[in-house]
């Protein structure tokens, strides 16, 4: 039974395992314990095949888990789903092509007993200008967000969305975004998987990083970025002290790298404040910077994975299989 007060996510020791005749058992998720309150943007960070779209799964009740709990609002995902407390926007699936934009949503409208005005819900999702364009017409970006407005039919709490802007050019995931705002601006609770940095780090205002099936590093993003790098201080020196003020820096045990390119001086550490009153005080240093590491520095940093820029996040080769009769 739902309960009022109850987290919109709550997954406790979820684990997943696919198998197939004759390969060996894959974990695609490993023990993962995650609450997501109610209201919060979170997004899942991490490379391909790290988990982030089968805990999304099964948070939506598409396949279920090997062991461990997941819940919604306190329920189980398909009951909140069936409630229409729960939207999806997936990577891809179920669009009929011989239909125009609007003939899709007003049909999907349909199924649901009470569903939001098809022409507002074209509007938010930006597709006003595209409404009586066929499907099979649309581009990339275009049918994401088309898939967007469908999820928006049933006024859900929680829009959960698996890499939403993936094959989206630059300009095309800027309005989604804005869009997406919007809704979170209007109290939703949004959770994304992404392999795009700038999303994580724009629009979300916490950042799990999964790897290899677990949770590696859960905060906001200054806390991930300031946890995986420190913070970086920039400042310029005085002609002729520029060697022996680097030297004198590197001694200093918080102190995790320095560089030099010119008389701007770059210090990379754990102690910012007491780099500055040093540079600013006795060595002299003057214009100072201050700012924390990316987050492409602090997801290498945590994990030591090259991997996040790679494209849209496959998962594991069998989990497609596993899924065909559940979706």
């Amino acid at each position: 039974m739902s309960s009022p007060s109850a987290p919109a996510i709550e997954l406790r020791g979820l684990h997943k395992s696919f198998t197939r005749p004759g390969h060996p058992s894959v974990e695609a998720v490993r023990g993962v314990d995650l609450t997501v309150d109610r209201g919060q943007i979170v997004a899942f960070l991490g490379p391909n095949g790290a988990g982030k779209t089968t805990t999304l799964d099964m948070v939506l009740g598409l396949t279920e888990p090997t062991s461990g709990t997941a819940l919604v609002y306190g329920d189980r995902p398909r009951r909140a789903i069936t409630a229409g407390r729960v939207s999806a926007v997936l990577q891809t699936g179920g669009l009929l092509r011989d239909l125009t934009v609007r003939e899709t949503v007003r049909m999907i409208a349909s199924t649901f007993p009470r569903a939001a005005d098809v022409d507002d819900v074209l509007e938010r999702a930006g597709l006003a200008d595209q409404r009586d364009r066929m499907v099979s017409k649309c581009s990339g970006g275009e049918q994401q967000r088309l898939r967007f407005a469908l999820a928006l039919l049933p006024d859900p709490e929680l829009l959960i969305l698996d890499e939403p802007t993936a094959g989206m050019d630059v300009a095309a995931r800027h309005d989604f975004w804005a869009a997406m705002r919007a809704e979170a601006d209007a109290g939703r609770t949004v959770v994304f998987a992404t392999h795009y940095l700038e999303e994580a780090d724009s629009f979300a205002e916490r950042i799990v990083m999964i790897a290899q099936g677990r949770v590696i590093a859960d905060g906001t993003t200054a806390e991930i970025r300031s946890r995986a790098t420190g913070r970086t201080v920039t400042a310029s020196l005085p002609p002729g002290r520029v060697g022996s003020v680097a030297a004198a820096l590197r001694e200093q045990e918080h102190v995790a790298e320095v560089s030099l390119a010119g008389s701007r001086i770059t210090v990379r550490t754990g102690d910012s404040d007491r780099v500055a009153l040093a540079l600013l005080t006795e060595l002299g240093g003057t214009e100072l910077e201050i700012t924390t590491g990316s987050l492409d520095d602090a997801f290498l940093a945590i994990t030591g994975d090259d991997q996040l820029h790679t494209g849209a996040d496959t998962e594991i080769d069998t989990q497609a299989d596993t899924q065909e009769g559940v979706r």
